[in-house]
């Protein structure tokens, strides 16, 4: 998956503050909330004080230079804990630098707030509160998040979503939302406030990459809790070591005791298990999605179902007139005038669409008119708008179902040839909008609705890795067949109603599913409240990105799958490393378990099949090599495991193969080559033959 918004692992500044982080998080208060590397810096102090009292446990006779020995293992798991907290740090430190990128954008800037009277008054953005009236021209700031209430105008987004082309924003429809920080480039906005200071989606981007507002997630805790078993199931195994050493009559010097504890508890996967969630919810920020929580990234990457609107997700959403089909005994001409008299109120991009093309067939309408017209604004339970005329002339558009209800109602007829028209443009993949004047129905407008490019294949990516894909729409049965079988989903529902949408998703999840839901509008938001993953858009409705746990800055539906994916890339981050992690304690057991026994247990000496020096060097070897592991893989945990569709048992094929086996060679090699190049300096100092 390529990441387009990557940027320099480290920068400098990163890595300063990473290295002063990793100094401060050695308070043991902030170091107890990572339990595995609590215990190593809890063995880094008992080595401390043995470097300094090397009798403070008992005699030490027959071990060559012990205080020299100690003071080795006491830097060594020094080092340990710095590279786990670096690697925490890093993580954090990216995430400040954007947010440092991000509150450039909270610039103190000025608001024009209109008064009830009409009037204007300069105030702080800061003082702006939910429910304020705004103005705003071109080359001004966008103080804080609301939606449009009157005007139409280009929006420069990019110092939020990174993209350079300017967005066009007006009333109405599902482009009436703006984001605080942004410019209009063109024309002027009403807007109304809808979030008080500090309270912006901009403001929880901020807080969610600063790492305030993080917290572990359920498999994180389930992770973390399994590695505590484990240090615990180590540690009592350890310390029965020391009776049987006694027993055998090897003395185990407590400081190797400690570093054997090290070794083997999972303290790579400990070290860097916050980093990859850290990193994980960079990863989300970086493609301009903002995740209200930790869990609803990682519940992306268990999604199976995936419910979807039709109209702005898997189309373009703005369906434009495309032609005016008249019934019997109507002429092309008449319908056209009262299709744009229809449209002329109508503030959406349909309606606009309509009064465009009737322009372009030079068909054009008297507005004065109107003049004392009543117009009638489209509701979900009539699905129709129009306009009541001053001299009583009813015009009426909208689903051909509900204008046939409507002209039967006032005892009018309804054509022969209706039917087949609306089929033929549902047939298209269009919307039929049914004219009617009075109970006179004229014919019927021909709406275009267009498949977003690349869908398919998308489609398919998800298919390949097992999720279901749902499409929910509004209209007829015809047309979603139609867009349906064009996008390549794996079902529809049409007609679909807000209740409708909510039923889908409990059914899947009562089959124990999770589900994931994307929408823009006020009807969608009960369906995302209720799928696990509720992906809104920016440019949808604040009740939809008030319902979801996930807002899409850049208003790009289908960007749900590169949301899945980072999510399942979280989850096999997380897995590949934690099998690494443990096979690493394969290879370190070969290491050090010979090495303590085998001077007096000469037998043991078989089992010492990477033939390391000696046993100062084998368990020096082992404990560096545990350290610097740490930040060999700050790299991966950062960036992800790469991923690819596939099913589960071929996944767990692959990293059973990779990590696994790579977790048991990789020690192999890398304790041996430390071991090569210590051996001489451990006997220079005279611990060659330690123990």
């Amino acid at each position: 998956m390529k990441d387009k918004h990557r940027t320099k692992f480290v920068t400098k500044d990163i890595f300063k503050c990473s290295v002063i982080g990793a100094f401060t998080k050695l308070n043991p208060k902030y170091m107890m909330h990572n339990p595995v590397m609590f215990v190593v810096e809890i063995g880094f102090v008992i080595a401390l004080l043995l470097s300094i009292f090397p009798e403070l446990f008992g005699p030490t006779d027959g071990i060559n230079n012990v205080r020299l020995y100690n003071i080795f293992v006491c830097v060594i798991l020094f080092v340990t804990v710095l590279f786990a907290n670096f690697a925490e740090a890093v993580a954090e430190g990216r995430g400040k630098a954007q947010a440092e990128s991000l509150k450039k954008t909270q610039k103190d800037t000025k608001a024009r707030l209109l008064k009830a009277d009409g009037t204007e008054t300069v105030v702080s953005s800061s003082e702006l509160k939910k429910g304020d009236v705004v103005m705003v021209s071109a080359g001004e700031i966008i103080p804080n998040d609301g939606e449009v209430i009157e005007g139409t105008a280009s929006v420069d987004e990019s110092a939020i979503t990174g993209e350079s082309a300017p967005v066009l924003r007006e009333s109405g429809g599902d482009f009436a939302s703006v984001t605080g920080g942004t410019t209009v480039v063109s024309d002027w906005l009403k807007i109304r406030i809808t979030s008080n200071p500090g309270e912006s989606f901009l403001d929880k981007m901020i807080a969610l990459v600063e790492g305030a507002s993080r917290k572990k997630t359920p498999n994180e805790i389930a992770l973390q809790i399994l590695l505590v078993a484990l240090t615990i199931i180590f540690m009592i195994v350890i310390v029965t070591l020391y009776p049987i050493g006694r027993y055998s009559g090897v003395t185990l010097p407590v400081s190797t005791l400690i570093a054997l504890a090290v070794c083997l508890i999972p303290t790579t996967i400990g070290a860097l298990l916050s980093a990859i969630g850290i990193a994980g919810m960079d990863r989300v920020t970086r493609f301009n999605v903002i995740a209200m929580s930790g869990k609803a990234v990682e519940a992306c990457g268990d999604v199976d179902t995936m419910i979807l609107d039709k109209t702005g997700t898997i189309t373009y959403g703005n369906r434009m007139a495309a032609d005016f089909i008249p019934v019997s005994g109507v002429s092309v001409e008449e319908l056209t005038k009262y299709a744009a008299l229809s449209s002329l109120s109508d503030a959406t991009p349909e309606g606009k669409s309509v009064v465009a093309l009737a322009k372009e067939r030079g068909v054009v309408v008297d507005e004065s008119s109107l003049k004392g017209a009543e117009f009638i604004e489209f509701t979900a339970k009539t699905r129709m708008s129009g306009v009541d005329l001053p001299d009583g002339i009813s015009i009426r558009k909208g689903a051909s179902d509900a204008i046939v209800e409507y002209v039967k109602g006032l005892g009018g007829a309804v054509p022969a040839d209706l039917q087949g028209h609306t089929d033929q443009v549902s047939k298209q993949g269009g919307t039929p909008l049914t004219v009617c004047v009075g109970k006179r129905v004229l014919g019927v407008i021909y709406l275009k609705d267009i498949v977003k490019d690349g869908l398919v294949e998308r489609f398919a990516r998800l298919r390949a890795i097992g999720i279901k894909t749902i499409m929910c729409t509004g209209d007829n049965p015809l047309t979603a067949a139609t867009i349906a079988q064009e996008a390549g989903v794996d079902g529809f529902i049409a007609e679909c109603r807000p209740e409708d949408k909510i039923k889908v998703i409990k059914e899947e999840q009562a089959q124990g599913k999770i589900v994931a839901m994307t929408g823009d509008g006020t009807n969608d938001a009960p369906a995302l409240a209720q799928a696990d993953v509720g992906l809104a858009m920016n440019s949808g409705t604040t009740a939809a990105k008030e319902a979801a746990n996930m807002v899409d800055l850049d208003s790009d539906p289908t960007k749900i799958l590169e949301v899945v994916e980072i999510g399942k890339q979280l989850l096999i981050t997380r897995g590949s490393l934690t099998t690494f992690s443990i096979a690493n304690d394969i290879a370190k057991y070969f290491a050090i378990i010979p090495a303590m026994f085998m001077m007096v247990i000469p037998q043991m000496q078989v089992l010492n099949i990477m033939k390391l020096a000696s046993p100062t060097s084998a368990i020096l070897s082992a404990l560096i090599f545990n350290a610097i592991i740490i930040p060999c893989l700050i790299p991966l945990a950062m960036r992800g495991v790469k991923y690819k569709p596939m099913s589960a048992s071929k996944m767990l094929t692959r990293n059973m193969l990779i990590y696994g086996l790579g977790g048991v060679i990789v020690p192999f090699i890398g304790i041996k080559v430390i071991d090569l190049i210590i051996a001489p300096l451990l006997t220079m100092l005279g611990l060659g033959m330690a123990m």
